[in-house]
């Protein structure tokens, strides 16, 4: 009688995800940014197709399917997962992207070059003090052009991976989505094939992501939105 409960309980509890999923996926059509719309609508509607096909194996492992060919649906389901966890990394890297462009036109002065015309190399070897001074905007390109070309593109490096750390630093919960996804992403991909890592990265992986979701859950302001 116990053990008949539990899997009631279990089954409620899958279906309580799936019907979730669609409903998220159903506030995401509404969104106005047509990225993040995308991303998170497919994402949510294959976390459902996920949730579904494990129902379907649950009922297999339970007997109530027991032609089940389970190691097919299991492969189904966590291509479901892989897909939605690469839209939900999508998601985070465009999130991303529009914060380091706001934290750049934040930090970029009007009177030094318009939005719309990218800085000129002579300017950035002449805002940084350890690139090779030049007159102006005119004079002739240096001798060592290489060991030049390659300072810029270090230095613009150096820039990049700056405001990137800034951004993740001031927004807790995008940084914790991405760690999160991170993590999440190899267990699929192990399961599948795809890139093996072996069972204790795979466990070590899954375990971050708990501690992080159970982090989400008591402090609910570190949840990503929407």
């Amino acid at each position: 009688m116990p053990q008949a409960k539990l899997r009631r309980d279990l089954l409620v509890m899958y279906l309580g995800s799936s019907a979730e999923s669609l409903e998220a996926a159903k506030r995401a059509v509404h969104l106005s940014d047509s990225v993040l719309r995308l991303c998170l609508t497919v994402a949510h509607l294959n976390k459902a197709m996920y949730f579904a096909c494990d129902n379907v194996l649950w009922a297999g492992k339970t007997g109530l399917l027991p032609q089940l060919d389970q190691y097919k649906w299991s492969h189904r389901s966590f291509r479901y997962y892989l897909f939605a966890l690469i839209l939900n990394l999508t998601r985070d890297a465009y999130e991303i992207h529009l914060l380091m462009e706001r934290e750049a036109r934040s930090h970029t002065p009007k009177s030094t070059w318009s939005s719309s015309s990218p800085p000129s190399p002579y300017h950035i070897m002449n805002e940084d003090p350890s690139l090779p001074a030049t007159s102006s905007p005119a004079a002739p390109a240096p001798v060592n052009l290489p060991k030049t070309v390659i300072t810029i593109v270090m230095t613009r490096l150096r820039r990049q991976l700056h405001m990137l750390v800034i951004v993740l630093r001031s927004n807790p919960p995008l940084l914790l989505d991405l760690l999160k996804n991170s993590c999440d992403i190899f267990i699929p991909l192990e399961r599948l094939g795809i890139y093996p890592t072996g069972p204790g990265f795979v466990g070590a992986c899954g375990l971050a992501s708990s501690v992080l979701s159970i982090l989400t859950i008591i402090h609910p302001w570190l949840k990503l939105k929407p």
